[in-house]
């Protein structure tokens, strides 16, 4: 019988899952499905459409588990693999559309603040973030796609690049322009923030 791993890794949870455990298939969907719910929102507001390619990615991957690599960076290969089954999802629907950044439930951007990041209460800080999320808003899509997949799942530019179908040096410009655009309207410390925030 399988003993329950604590604080195991993405890796480790994959190679477990990937040799055919059950229990281990039943870690990655309660680790990742939350993080890939509010992923998905940002393209469509049809809860039922995301949950529906949650469900489609899971299957994939317990059915293909034998052909799968070994060793992958787990969030960047969920997220990819699922933006690619909403995207088919959505152009049947013709619905794919990001979700605007706003600060609903303590929310920038699907950035949740952590008890500890709730410290955020003072008023002067939370105006900072309300114009924050205003300016953030103002930005292409795609300079806010790749904020948000740079600043809130950490990934690097060259797994951004991959997943939007770009090169590496466009997604530094893209990252580039988007900072050199919110600091020429905001204070520095309103910059940090996106990246403290994270």
């Amino acid at each position: 019988m399988e003993l329950m791993v604590l604080n195991e890794s993405d890796i480790e949870l994959w190679e477990l899952f990937a040799s055919g455990s059950q229990a281990a298939f039943s870690r990655l969907y309660d680790r990742y499905a939350d993080m890939l719910y509010a992923f998905g929102l940002r393209y469509t507001s049809d809860k039922e459409m995301v949950k529906d390619c949650i469900h489609d990615l899971f299957i994939d991957l317990h059915h293909y588990r034998d052909g799968l690599a070994r060793e992958v960076n787990v969030r960047y290969y969920l997220l990819k693999s699922f933006k690619r089954k909403l995207h088919t999802a959505s152009k049947k629907a013709a619905i794919f559309s990001l979700n605007e950044w706003d600060l609903d439930d303590k929310v920038v951007s699907g950035i949740s603040f952590s008890a500890e990041q709730e410290i955020i209460s003072d008023e002067r800080q939370r105006e900072m973030l309300q114009t924050l999320a205003q300016e953030i808003n103002k930005l292409p899509e795609r300079q806010k796609e790749i904020l948000y997949l740079k600043f809130t799942h950490n990934l690097d530019y060259e797994e951004i690049a991959s997943m939007m179908q770009i090169s590496v040096p466009t997604c530094r410009t893209f990252v580039y322009r988007a900072i050199k655009e919110l600091r020429g309207k905001l204070e520095v410390s309103a910059i940090l923030l996106i990246l403290w925030a994270c």
